[in-house]
């Protein structure tokens, strides 16, 4: 053989990746679409991951630590106690300078004054001088200092942050810059979020603040807050936010400084990103965005002080140092109808204060939720090696096995992705890989489902129209099994034929034959099928049965019991349907029956080119020969002794020992006559009794005793359908008293006939 012959693959090596490949297809499309979309990444696969990130705060909340802030709240009972909001800048005064004197290391205003207070006294004599029934000029009024003056000089004496909105609409107000802001690296004017304007305090009021912060935060889509921003811009230009600007007044710090993402040579396709922000001795790791992921803890009564304490001196100087000493102040108005609420993974409405005091926490003690520049990457490279892998190892693994491969791989990664949120503060999202698994799995197990149905679908259309419906269906589900060969079982068999069946068919032509036999079949079949039984064939006008095969059926012998009597009763019905009606039904047409149980070889039987399922055995032979008895003995079923000893509920009468053709040793056979409701009937049980009386007299040739007894068993056999029964051993019985057997004399009837 040469190297190139011996190389070259097999054919049936190249037929089986070919076939795989094919049973991996959809998988393998699948996980191309859903990398696809990873990569790409959707507004709506975003929302998707945030709500996994959302259970895990929920079941995972920030630990609570007092990192030194605090957040004074106008809360519902503040409003009662001093009035409506706004108040006058006088009563926002002397809360600053309560803090203040308290040692307040910063107090940052999550409150915006845009607007002139309208208590102030010149704006209050304005208003009394355009009173009709007022009196004066009340110049002595408008004389005393401007209450937004006051406020700002409380402010210049105070470490406090003003706020400022920020707004999309274009409008040329700005907010008093108290502080630099440094860059190393390009400025990321590009990812930072973007604003045309922006509503600040009063100049009067901004200008003596140490700082200036935003205090706009946007949620997300579905409006819930899980980023804070650090930083944003009024177009080219950069402006801190609230909590950002806090901290750096309480540090005395002069700048903030910006590291950009090419400050370190790096660059996200040519984008420059934020990488980090640096105030005082604090470093926010922040998103490309500027924005720091928020780990929110649970509500924590002793980080808030309602406003109202404090003004109305609630708590003594000692108690004023104690919360508020070298602390970062947030102040903001969390009263209803005050629109400051907002919508956190924790609450759907929080105090929109908290979360810049919350996100200052964080800073303060370094704890960050982290959405690392690898984790995309690492789900993209997760979701792959699952989708390939499964798309290529289902197939052969089967539905069950990939199925739980594919289960311990969500499992794993829902836990991983827990385990770094928990332990690690980390957020890796597990959501498209499990997808790819659940959507591979799915697509690889329907379509292999699909082509095995097609499979099925073959060989029903082969086979349906020579085969019972439950072999079909079994050899469907295992092709295999058409194979020669056959297991043994215990089972039950029936033999029915039509009594003179061929005086009946010579009377008729071949089509109307036909029909005849259909139409008495079809009840009789459905008859047996009602006890799930098989049937073996047709031959001609008998019918061949049998119980726990192909299929296990733990009540065969009640089944075929209930069956063999149900088939009498359907041809009573036939009768009683077709009595006076013209065509071929050639009047009142009685069955025999045959019933056996016992072991028996059952499968697929015959030759190579055509098989049959099918059933040999002793037991198959003797049910046969019972059958041919029904007409000796003039009885509609005979049974065979195991049977009889299995169904001893039902109405049986022991009828004889007969040796049968082909088989030397003899057989108590028995004569089922009714169902259990039958057994119980007195009357039955008389004549069961005189019938055994009978039968035990006649076999120790005691003639005169079983005449007597036959005598009691005459006097109901016509009820119980045992007349010619009867009158069968009457004439045996009456033979052998005037002519005795010999004195070796067994008592068993020896069967002439098949």
């Amino acid at each position: 053989m040469s190297e190139k012959t011996a190389k070259r693959p097999r054919a049936g090596q190249s037929a089986g990746w070919l076939q795989t490949l094919t049973s991996a297809a959809p998988g393998l499309v699948v996980t191309l679409l859903i990398a696809i979309l990873q990569f790409w990444q959707p507004a709506a696969l975003s929302t998707l991951g945030n709500l996994v990130f959302d259970s895990y705060q929920r079941l995972y909340p920030r630990q609570y630590e007092d990192a030194g802030v605090r957040v004074v709240d106008i809360d519902d009972e503040t409003i009662r106690r001093l009035g409506q909001w706004p108040w006058p800048r006088t009563d926002t005064a002397r809360l600053t300078q309560a803090l203040t004197d308290a040692g307040a290391a910063a107090i940052a205003f999550d409150v915006v004054f845009s607007e002139p207070d309208r208590t102030s006294p010149a704006r209050a004599a304005e208003i009394l001088r355009q009173n009709p029934a007022a009196k004066g000029d009340y110049s002595d009024i408008a004389a005393l200092p401007d209450h937004d003056l006051l406020f700002g000089q409380t402010m210049a004496a105070s470490p406090t942050v003003a706020g400022f909105f920020l707004t999309r609409d274009p409008n040329t107000a700005r907010p008093v810059e108290a502080a630099g802001v440094v860059v190393a690296g390009s400025p990321p004017l590009e990812v930072l979020p973007g604003f045309r304007g922006s509503i600040p305090t009063l100049p009067v009021i901004a200008q003596n603040a140490a700082g200036a912060g935003f205090v706009s935060i946007i949620g997300d889509r579905d409006a819930v807050i899980r980023n804070a921003p650090l930083l944003a811009r009024i177009n080219d230009h950069i402006v801190p936010s609230l909590s950002l600007e806090a901290l750096r007044v309480a540090q005395g710090a002069g700048s903030v400084v910006i590291k950009s993402s090419d400050a370190s040579g790096q660059t996200s396709a040519g984008r420059v990103n934020m990488v980090a922000i640096k105030v005082g001795d604090f470093i926010a790791p922040t998103n490309e965005e500027g924005e720091v992921w928020m780990h929110y803890t649970d509500d924590r009564p002793e980080r808030v002080v309602p406003a109202w304490k404090i003004l109305e001196g609630a708590l003594s100087p000692e108690e004023m140092k104690a919360k508020f000493g070298g602390q970062v102040v947030f102040v903001g108005a969390g009263a209803v109808g005050l629109p400051d609420l907002v919508s956190t993974p924790l609450r759907e409405r929080e105090l929109g204060v908290i979360v810049h005091a919350q996100a200052a926490e964080q800073m303060i003690l370094g704890k960050y939720l982290l959405r690392p520049d690898w984790a995309l990457g690492a789900e993209l490279y997760l979701l792959i090696f699952f989708g390939v892998g499964l798309a290529i190892l289902s197939p052969a693994l089967g539905a069950v096995r990939s199925g739980v491969i594919a289960g311990l791989a969500v499992v794993g990664t829902i836990a991983g992705s827990w385990v770094a949120f928990r332990y690690g503060a980390t957020l890796l999202e597990p959501t498209m890989p499990v997808l790819t698994v659940a959507m591979v799995y799915t697509m690889v197990t329907s379509f292999s489902f699909y082509r095995e149905e097609r499979s099925r679908a073959y060989i029903r259309r082969a086979f349906d129209r020579y085969l019972s419906p439950e072999l079909v269906e079994r050899i469907a589900r295992d092709p295999g099994q058409l194979e020669l060969g056959g297991e043994e079982r215990d089972m039950t068999v029936l033999f029915s034929d039509i009594r003179s069946f061929s005086r009946i068919s010579e009377k008729m032509a071949p089509q109307e034959l036909i029909s005849f036999l259909i139409e008495l079949l079809t009840p009789l079949t459905d008859a047996l099928l009602a006890r799930k039984a098989t049937i073996d064939k047709y031959i001609g006008d008998a019918v061949l049965a049998f119980w726990n095969a192909p299929l296990d059926d733990p009540d065969q012998y009640r089944n075929s019991a209930s069956g063999a009597l149900d088939m009498i009763d359907a041809m009573k019905d036939m009768n009683a349907r077709k009595s006076g009606l013209v065509g071929p039904w050639p009047g009142d047409i009685a069955i025999g029956i045959g019933l056996n149980a016992g072991r028996c070889c059952v499968g697929n039987m015959g030759s190579r080119q055509r098989l049959s399922y099918s059933l040999i055995g002793d037991a198959v032979n003797l049910a046969s020969r019972l059958e041919g008895l029904t007409k000796v003995y003039g009885v509609p079923i005979l049974m065979g002794e195991t049977l009889s000893r299995e169904i001893p509920e039902f109405a049986q009468l022991e009828v004889d020992q007969v040796r049968v053709v082909g088989r030397e040793a003899p057989e108590r056979i028995f004569a089922l006559l009714g169902r259990p409701v039958m057994a119980g009937d007195k009357d039955f049980k008389a004549m069961k009794t005189a019938f055994a009386e009978m039968l035990g007299a006649y076999r120790g040739q005691q003639w005169t005793a079983a005449q007597t007894a036959l005598t009691r068993v005459r006097e109901t056999g016509a009820v119980f359908g045992i007349e010619k029964l009867a009158g069968l051993f009457a004439e045996r019985i009456a033979r052998y008293s005037a002519s005795p057997p010999a004195t070796d004399w067994d008592g068993v009837y020896q069967a002439e006939e098949k």
